[in-house]
């Protein structure tokens, strides 16, 4: 069965972070420049939350608030549930859809260890799939 670290071996741990006090307008200019959904926000260092492109429709244009005087640290999600490097990609999947989240920040020692998107999870599972129709198609053929 495949795993959270699968995934991060594929796509690697790095992620994109900001700083709490950064305006939402630089964090979207940001995620538009690397063309991703989401951004880690630290605060002193250390991750605080993290900051999507939904946070920024729900949170600033929905309440009429401004981008250019809003900061990530205060719209950013907090509340995102945690994975492990060891959790499965059915945990992953069914964390996503029961919490209707589309990153989960990965968590290893206390330390985040990298994000998972949904993608990462959909390209994951179609791998998974493509490799084991290629077991049974040489186990047909021998």
């Amino acid at each position: 069965m495949r795993k959270v670290s699968d995934i991060l071996a594929r796509k690697g741990s790095n992620v994109t972070s900001i700083d709490a006090a950064t305006l939402v307008l630089d964090a979207l200019r940001l995620m538009a420049e690397k063309n991703i959904g989401s951004v880690v926000v630290t605060q002193h260092g250390e991750y605080a939350g993290i900051l999507t492109e939904r946070d920024y429709a729900r949170k600033v244009i929905l309440a009429g608030r401004s981008s250019d005087h809003t900061t990530a640290g205060e719209i950013m999600g907090t509340e995102q549930p945690r994975v492990l490097p060891d959790n499965s990609i059915d945990t992953c999947m069914l964390i996503m859809t029961e919490s209707k989240l589309r990153y989960l920040p990965v968590f290893s020692y206390n330390k985040l260890a990298g994000i998972v998107s949904m993608s990462d999870v959909v390209t994951e599972t179609i791998l998974s799939h493509e490799a084991t129709i290629e077991q049974l198609q040489n186990y047909i053929q021998s």
